[in-house]
């Protein structure tokens, strides 16, 4: 059976936008984007979406130190398998406000994340599998959580572009989800249902042609 790693924040975990902090979440399986594209390609899925998670930086005053991508990476490459396909979803929580990192620091951030991924060690522990790098959709700076994402919105637009120059250097494939789905108004980050769907669509075409 081939097997999809699907690894991510919230919007891989598929948190329900916000409408309170003290309130969470999560769609159904019948919802989620990473569960419809397994169920169309007849996959199976190892779900491994953090809400909260950053590419590559603790958060201690937020969220905590577990959210750094690269603990998580590792932690999921070498706890499941082998896997044949993985989709990598990350850069959204690293433009809250508190973290001041620019688009181009959060891209070397992902950068490493895919390098691991590429690695020898992890390529030769799954036998080789194929990656697909996903840019999230802009963050909007709107809602409740518009001050904990203030100032955002810029480098979360500047990212795709940095993302795609990325998987073109390492030679993996590469998603644009802005130019399929947007994120919530009701939270500026989450995605609706309707969002889950066509991003699954995308995700599942890309992944099929690989």
């Amino acid at each position: 059976m081939t097997t999809l790693l699907t690894f991510g924040d919230s919007n891989t975990y598929g948190a329900a936008p916000l409408y309170a902090d003290d309130i969470r979440e999560r769609y159904d399986a019948a919802t989620r984007w990473p569960t419809r594209v397994s169920a169309s390609l007849g996959w199976d899925l190892i779900e491994a979406g953090l809400p909260g998670r950053t590419a590559a930086t603790p958060d201690p005053t937020d969220m905590g130190d577990h959210m750094d991508g690269r603990l998580g990476l590792a932690i999921a490459l070498q706890s499941c398998g082998p896997i044949d396909y993985m989709t990598l979803m990350l850069g959204t929580n690293d433009v809250k406000t508190h973290l001041a990192l620019t688009a181009t620091e959060i891209a070397a951030h992902i950068e490493g994340l895919v390098a691991t991924a590429l690695s020898d060690e992890m390529q030769t522990r799954h036998n080789g599998f194929k990656l697909l790098l996903i840019a999230p959709p802009p963050v909007r700076e709107i809602g409740f959580l518009t001050e904990k994402f203030a100032n955002g919105e810029t480098a979360s637009n500047a990212l795709p572009a940095l993302l795609k120059d990325i998987a073109t250097r390492h030679g993996t494939a590469y998603l644009n989800a802005g130019d399929y789905i947007e994120v919530s108004e009701m939270d500026g980050v989450h995605y609706g249902p309707e969002m889950h769907e066509k991003l699954a669509v995308a995700v599942t075409g890309t992944l099929a042609k690989l």
